[in-house]
């Protein structure tokens, strides 16, 4: 291995093809066995002495982590869009690069949030745990009835890429697109889809609502028991974004009294452990943060993440730089 190959850690265990081009075409130590600590990551930055360090959000930077980081770091290329586990002002303050994988996993989003429209509106939930646990005699003609998605209002809060996937999925149920963003997108990305800059003007038309847009700055979750009650009764709400979007005792109140009739979740505001009686709730879909798990997509994450490691080591533009 050349002595100019670029020296970099990473917090997690990557695909197999990007371990192999790791070994390839890096400089660095074997992967770590289970996910490092944020301590265990600046450990090894100090005694690897990295050019570049990959990391997830299990692996947060906050602002005292990045003071401790060793002056060789140039580069934090997270493998992943969200950039909600690092402190971006601290990072471009010390004059660090970061990088993040977008683009590559929209797709992948995109069709999870229409497994969750689509669990959560024909009561999936129930019926595969009616299956499991024993169906025991045939179901009447009113029995477990779910709602047709085909030619409903879905409602999309975030057109940014994963929301016009979805938007272009749903078209293929005769769907209704409604959106609220933060501005207007131009005709052609629209494509016939109903702008609505207040989303309080939206939520009342909309029989689905699906949120693809990022946690507020002030932390104050999206979907509260207000904007929740203005949905239409028999509503449905997906929620493959982020968990503090929505205020989960305010959804499981609105659940409980039919408010509305199911939600697909994908994200929570506690994670790896969320809230126990909303998962067991029997009209709440739920998949456990994995909009992007597929191989092809994870694959092309760490491709991305690795791609920009090595850009900035040969002087190029990074690929996915995050600007300030």
């Amino acid at each position: 291995m050349p002595t100019t190959a670029p020296r970099l850690i990473r917090s997690i265990r990557l695909l197999d093809a990007a371990e192999a081009r790791i070994a390839s075409e890096f400089t660095a130590p074997p992967p770590p066995q289970s996910p490092l600590a944020t301590d265990a990551l600046l450990a090894l930055a100090h005694e690897y002495q990295p050019t570049a360090m990959l990391v997830t959000h299990m692996t947060p930077l906050r602002a005292t982590d990045i003071a401790a980081l060793p002056e060789c770091v140039k580069l934090v290329a997270t493998v992943s869009v969200g950039l909600d586990h690092l402190d971006l002002a601290a990072l471009h303050a010390r004059g660090i690069t970061v990088s993040n994988t977008p683009d590559v996993l929209t797709d992948c989003n995109a069709d999870l949030s229409m497994m969750l429209i689509l669990a959560a509106s024909r009561r999936a939930a129930e019926y595969f745990t009616l299956v499991k646990t024993g169906w025991t005699r045939p179901l009447g003609l009113g029995d477990m009835l779910g709602h047709r998605v085909t030619g409903k209002r879905l409602g999309i809060v975030g057109m940014g890429r994963i929301g016009q996937a979805v938007a272009r999925r749903a078209r293929g149920f005769d769907m209704e697109i409604l959106y609220h963003n933060r501005s207007r997108l131009p005709p052609e990305h629209e494509a016939g889809a109903t702008y609505y800059a207040q989303l309080e003007d939206m939520l009342p038309q909309c029989d689905i609502l699906t949120l693809h847009a990022p946690a507020q700055s002030s932390g104050a979750p999206l979907m509260d028991e207000r904007t929740l009650s203005l949905l239409p009764r028999g509503a449905v709400l997906v929620n493959a974004a982020r968990g503090k979007l929505v205020d989960e005792s305010a959804l499981m109140n609105a659940l409980r009294s039919g408010h509305l009739a199911g939600a697909g979740l994908d994200v929570y505001q506690t994670e790896p452990n969320p809230n126990p009686e909303l998962v067991a709730m029997p009209n709440v879909f739920t998949t456990p943060h994995t909009g992007s798990a597929t191989v092809e997509t994870r694959t092309a994450m760490c491709m991305l993440a690795l791609d920009n490691v090595a850009a900035l080591a040969a002087g190029r533009p990074l690929p996915s730089r995050v600007t300030p």
